[in-house]
Parts: structure tokens; C-alpha cells; sequence
């Protein structure tokens, strides 16, 4: 798996802030659930441009739990949590993130072919041979 974060060794201090997030989070705890027995974005592939937070986690525990195919880059180099990061890979979510990124590294996480969004602007966005015809990430 790809990914470019600060540091594997902060994933447990970010999933004990994930986690303390997640209770303060019932809706989508319970989505979640309901999700992992329903799958219904199997076989989805999504890229999203969104804050690298305790929050966006839970998010994207939510859309792996449904079968998604998801990968992420930060949308503000300034507000990633690097703990999260690192706790989002160790699950297996490839995530291009690292707080503080120079200009070069931002635009080479949000540039890069493999996990490009549509805009960089917290949009989610289908990716891939099954998204529907006009709807992939541009070339």
C-alpha cells in the first residue's frame, strides 16, 4: 500500500483519538454499522481531499466499513493530525498527509494520478473503471 505520512508510530496515540471522536459520533457510528453488513460501495473506488482529522476518521472507517476502495490526501497541510494519519494507514486506508507539508509535497499528495480527486476542496468523488462515465477523476 502507498501512502506518505510523518510517522507509523504515532497510529496508536490516533486511533485512541479516533475512538474518543467516535463516541461523540452516534449517527455515523451507527451508519457504520449498518453499513458493514450492507456493503453498498463494494467494489467503489473514492479518493477524497478533506482535513486529516479525528473526525474525517470516523468518516473514512465509515466508507471502508461499506466496501469503499478509499484513499485520501490532505486538503490543509496546516490541520492534519499526524496521529490520524498514521492511525488511518495502520487500518489500511492509504493517506497522503503530513502536517506542515512544504507547497511541493501538498501538490504532489493532491497531484498524484493514483489517488487524484476531482477538486481539493473536500469533495468526495468516484474514481476508477466503475464509476460512471464521466465521473473519473481527471486524467
Amino acid at each position: 500500500m502507498d501512502y506518505d505520512i510523518r510517522d507509523i508510530g504515532l497510529a496508536e496515540k490516533g486511533r485512541l483519538r479516533a475512538e474518543w471522536a467516535e463516541r461523540e459520533m452516534p449517527v455515523l457510528r451507527t451508519i457504520k454499522e449498518r453499513f458493514a453488513k450492507e456493503q453498498p460501495l463494494k467494489g467503489i473506488k473514492l479518493a477524497g481531499c478533506l482535513h486529516i482529522t479525528a473526525e474525517t476518521a470516523n468518516l473514512a472507517h465509515t466508507l471502508a466499513a461499506a466496501g469503499a476502495d478509499l484513499t485520501l490526501c490532505a486538503s490543509n497541510p496546516l490541520s492534519t493530525q499526524d496521529d490520524i494519519a498514521a492511525h488511518l494507514v495502520e487500518s489500511g486506508i492509504p493517506i497522503f498527509a503530513i502536517k506542515g507539508e512544504d507547497e511541493k509535497t501538498y501538490f504532489d499528495h493532491v497531484g498524484n494520478s493514483r489517488h487524484r480527486p476531482a477538486d481539493h476542496h473536500g469533495r468526495w468523488c468516484r474514481r476508477g473503471s466503475n464509476a460512471p462515465q464521466g465521473q473519473d477523476s481527471p486524467p
